[in-house]
């Protein structure tokens, strides 16, 4: 699943992919995936992409997070959980310093 939203992701130009192995870090979810985009319309239509290719694969979001506002759009799927930054916020806060200890992966396409 992080590999197909990694994949929707780049489809619309996303910055800086990864993801971060959370199962020893955390209980409630397995992969955190982390991109960014320059806008706050990237990264909506980055958002929307995302939830389009996960629906088309009968996959529904559990929650859904910061989409009007643009700067930090979450969608959480259970195993995994989407963070869209613009490119700022993602410097501001950090979440692969914030959880240093997750291992990183660098998706390509």
């Amino acid at each position: 699943m992080s590999q197909a939203i990694c994949a929707a992701a780049s489809d619309k130009k996303a910055r800086d992919i990864v993801v971060m192995d959370m199962k020893n870090l955390m209980s409630s979810t397995d992969y955190f995936m982390v991109c960014s985009a320059p806008t706050a319309t990237q990264v909506r239509a980055i958002a929307d992409n995302i939830e389009e290719k996960m629906d088309e694969a009968g996959i529904h979001f559990n929650h859904k997070e910061g989409y009007r506002e643009g700067e930090w759009v979450l969608l959480d799927y259970g195993d995994v959980v989407a963070h869209i930054f613009r490119q700022e916020a993602r410097e501001y806060y950090a979440l692969e310093r914030l959880w240093g200890e997750a291992p990183l992966t660098p998706y390509e396409d």
